[in-house]
């Protein structure tokens, strides 16, 4: 059989008809590779066949018994029954809507058959109800055994699962492995093959220690990792470099009310070698909150208009990419150059125009959100491209918005959310990095607090005086409603109880709020007009407000460290002093306490993000679940470190082009091949 059939849908396999292959892509499984890529999560003892007075109610158990008689009820309703025995007594086996001729082939009268499923009794008589599996004395290898359980979906139960899943594990081809034998005993892992067969077996106890399950993340890991290494190929080709002066540089840096950080100087030093350099940038600037990547950029950008050239710079939010366009305008005020912004949302007439500008090269700099990715848009002369929270965008993502400046287009990144360095490497490891980890001389360190939330009394007349020195107020709730599944502050009836306390000084902001209402309460709330704003966390990014100085976090102990951390840094932006307070509930986690405490002690978010790494795992990592691009179906940074590690340098000394045939099949086993684009492929 020919490995191609790997890549088939699921559709392709006998028995697998339309509503069963509905039912799989529930569980995303739409091509063969996935039902081998799906491995059972624990077995199902059935490997003991049991008397029928040793049987025990409640347990799945496996029988061998004589058929004695069938009984099929001509009233609409009740269930066919088939009564069987051995010599210790009788067991009714029962069903409901079941055909009467495809019963009687399955229980043969007077011919012994083995029956497995949950024990029931009923009238004082044992019973089971639909058993799991019936089969003949000759096919009972098939059924007494320790059976691999998987995760299913309703519609598909586990007999029928497992003759789909054995049909594929039971007729893989042999591959090529990629690996070289001594690699493979070297490094402690197992030929592919065999890992998928141990796997589906499940012949190791603690799956996920295993030998093969270790050489399934490193696979996935040499894909992740060789995709990166490809992209970078694509992007950082040969190029004219950019050519400027420091002219527009200086004046800027002149009129700004503050100087640069070292780590600001630095990281535009590093920028503006790349843009003067023959080779595209491709660089990612990780900055903590509040340490000036927008200024960096900007500044950046002015040199390439400068050079001739257009500018694009996007984000992921309407919010945040209307907070660029606002900054850069008062930034870039005194140089003639036209700004325009752009969103999904931007009307026709406005948009018509902006595309004509786009495409004549009257537009220096275009801002604005995934808008700026469609067809329709062109450049006349696209030659840097900024995004910014890159964590939201994917490999693909970035590589297309590239494409539109052709090969004389730079890129340059920035995420406000620092990450670990396991991380780094898989999502960033196609780039180079720029850290800024020095704050603004003139910020002050968040004061950090904690308090139980039946003690919430006590902080009203701390809010009264923050607001009476002219200090703004950010409320942060988890959920918009009230929910009677979530023990969650309720954002909308937190704002009707501040409300009645500071009346019409309080507004409320989510994401299910329209645009224009959205825009107005922000407004507001930037022109002091109110003094609290209620919120979801969807001020974690893209709101940045000098006045507000007071951040109150309810329900802290449900949020991970690198989110409080986030949720912190929307306050203390301007010289005042900044305070964040931490409201939980009583009975915290071990881990809760330790995350309010970790958070209490420091400000230094790569710092807290290594450690909520370890406390919550990469499942719950901010920026990754809640984002939507957990890239790793098996790879955890926590529990494979090393493995990220032994992949990395893998990949790093292959010699072999990954568009040969050798890698082919394990990119497209991950699903890297289609990011990657190689023809060969």
């Amino acid at each position: 059989m020919k490995k191609d059939f790997i890549f088939n849908d699921i559709n392709k396999l006998k028995g697998v008809g339309p509503q069963l292959s509905k039912y799989l892509k529930k569980k995303k499984i739409e091509k063969i590779k996935d039902i081998i890529l799906n491995f059972p999560y624990s077995t199902t003892d059935r490997s003991t066949i049991y008397k029928l007075n040793e049987l025990e109610i409640g347990k799945i158990q496996s029988i061998k018994v004589i058929v004695k008689k069938l009984y099929f009820p001509r009233i609409r309703n009740l269930p066919n029954k088939i009564i069987c025995e051995d010599d210790t007594g009788k067991i009714d086996i029962v069903y409901f809507n079941s055909r009467e001729g495809y019963l009687r082939k399955l229980f043969p009268l007077n011919k012994w058959v083995i029956i497995s499923g949950k024990v029931n009794y009923f009238k004082k008589k044992y019973q089971i109800t639909n058993p799991d599996y019936v089969t003949s004395i000759d096919n009972k290898d098939y059924v007494i055994k320790n059976i691999p359980k998987y995760n299913l979906t309703k519609g598909i139960n586990e007999k029928k699962y497992r003759s789909i899943s054995d049909k594929v594990i039971n007729n893989i081809p042999k591959i090529d492995d990629w690996l070289k034998q001594d690699f493979i005993i070297k490094n402690n892992l197992v030929s592919w093959n065999e890992s998928i067969t141990n796997l589906h077996n499940f012949e190791d106890s603690e799956i996920h220690k295993s030998k093969s399950f270790r050489r399934v993340v490193f696979d996935e890991l040499c894909a992740n990792f060789l995709t990166l290494s490809e992209n970078r190929k694509v992007i950082k080709k040969k190029k004219p470099p950019k050519k400027f002066d420091k002219k527009y540089e200086e004046l800027i840096l002149k009129r700004l009310p503050f100087k640069l950080t070292n780590d600001q100087k630095r990281v535009l030093s590093e920028i503006n070698l790349d843009l003067l350099s023959d080779y595209r940038m491709f660089r990612i600037i990780q900055g903590d909150v509040g340490s000036g990547k927008t200024i960096v950029s900007l500044i950046s950008i002015i040199n390439v208009i400068k050079s001739g050239y257009q500018c694009a710079l996007m984000a992921p939010t309407e919010i945040l990419a209307k907070q660029h366009y606002e900054l850069s305008k008062k930034i870039l005020n005194k140089i003639n150059i036209q700004i325009d912004f752009l969103t999904g949302k931007t009307e026709y007439k406005d948009r018509k125009m902006i595309l004509n500008n786009l495409s004549n090269g009257s537009t220096d700099l275009l801002i604005g959100t995934h808008a700026l990715f469609q067809r329709k848009i062109n450049f006349k002369n696209l030659g840097f491209v900024v995004i910014d929270e890159q964590h939201k965008f994917g490999v693909k993502q970035r590589s297309e918005l590239a494409k539109k400046g052709g090969e004389n287009c730079d890129v340059l990144l920035m995420s406000a959310t620092p990450i670990p360095r396991t991380m780094m490497m898989s999502l960033y490891g196609d780039m180079d990095v720029s850290k800024i980890k020095e704050k603004p001389s003139k910020r002050k360190k968040i004061i950090t607090l904690s308090k139980p939330e039946k003690k919430i009394n006590e902080i009203w007349p701390f809010i009264k005086n923050q607001i009476g020195v002219g200090n703004q107020v950010f409320w942060v709730c988890p959920l918009i409603e009230e929910s009677s599944f979530l023990d969650y502050s309720s954002a909308k009836k937190k704002f009707e109880l501040i409300n009645k306390k500071f009346e019409n000084k309080v507004g409320l902001i989510h994401g299910a709020l329209e645009k224009d209402e959205k825009q107005k309460i922000l407004k507001e709330f930037l022109e002091k007009k109110i003094s609290i704003l209620v919120s979801t966390t969807v001020i974690e990014v893209g709101i940045d407000f000098p006045n507000a100085n007071l951040i109150i976090i309810e329900n802290a102990n449900k949020f991970g460290l690198a989110q409080l951390h986030q949720l912190r840094g929307r306050v203390g932006r301007g010289v005042k002093q900044g305070t964040c307070i931490l409201l939980f509930k009583d009975g915290l986690s071990k881990n809760a306490i330790k995350r309010i405490k970790i958070l209490k002690e420091s400000d230094d978010g790569f710092f807290i993000a290594e450690e909520d790494l370890k406390l919550r795992g990469f499942g719950d990592l901010i920026g990754f679940q809640q984002s939507g691009i957990k890239n790793f179906r098996f790879a955890d940074p926590v529990n494979h470190e090393d493995l990220f590690q032994l992949a990395e340098n893998y990949v790093k000394n292959v010699s072999d082009k990954i568009n040969q045939k050798k890698y082919a099949f394990l990119l497209k086993l991950f699903d890297r091949a289609e990011i990657i684009n190689t023809n060969e492929l």
